[in-house]
């Protein structure tokens, strides 16, 4: 079983991506995606439609970790500063592209009440992506042209397979890698580093 999503539907023109019998050759719109059935989740990134199965075993471990440990301190502020909003696979409207990360987190400064929308327009401060060796390529390509265009400033790559977690900030045009970690690690990491994170925590316990 794959580690977490894998693209059914992606460019007409990189077969190498497709993995259904179904590619997208015209330009993606909303109505695509909700014509898409409830057990998948739907992007459009650069006017292409991705489509992607439920997060497997290790991907949903990595990721409802990462919200116990970053949502307890930073989103109801138990053991840490508080401040922000985390959330899990929220839908981000970012200018033409609809992404949905794993989780994102906007500083509450920047959004001081939490909006009752469908979707949110207002790019996150920080996001996150559980990687597979389905969706890396979108994850680590594409799509980090999406956040570096919205000037999101923190991205976080997240591989249970390798157990590493990079940390990359965006300042000025470009994307710069800020932290590599990995293992059982204990690390301190922009923007949450007022909290130490045990990374043991975040994989399946060896066997």
């Amino acid at each position: 079983m794959p580690s977490g999503r894998k693209p059914l539907v992606a460019r007409a023109d990189d077969p190498g991506m497709v993995e259904s019998d179904t590619v997208s050759k015209h330009r993606a719109t909303y109505d695509d995606l909700l014509r898409l059935p409830d057990n998948v989740v739907g992007e459009i990134v650069d006017g292409e439609l991705f489509v992607s199965p439920r997060p497997a075993s290790r991907h949903a471990l990595a990721a409802s970790a990462i919200q116990v440990d970053i949502g307890g301190p930073f989103h109801k502020g138990v053991g840490g500063p508080g401040g922000w909003w985390i959330l899990f696979e929220p839908e981000l409207h970012l200018g033409a592209d609809v992404v949905v990360p794993d989780l994102a987190g906007w500083r509450r400064e920047r959004m001081p009440r939490f909006p009752d929308v469908p979707a949110f327009e207002l790019p996150p401060d920080w996001v996150c992506e559980v990687v597979s060796p389905g969706t890396a390529r979108l994850d680590r390509g594409r799509k980090l042209g999406v956040y570096g265009r919205a000037k999101v400033g923190h991205f976080w790559i997240v591989d249970p397979l390798a157990r590493t977690l990079e940390a990359l900030e965006h300042t000025g045009s470009l994307w710069s890698i800020a932290a590599v970690h990995g293992g059982d690690d204990k690390v301190r990491v922009a923007p949450f580093a007022d909290v130490e994170l045990s990374l043991a925590g975040w994989w399946p316990p060896d066997t």
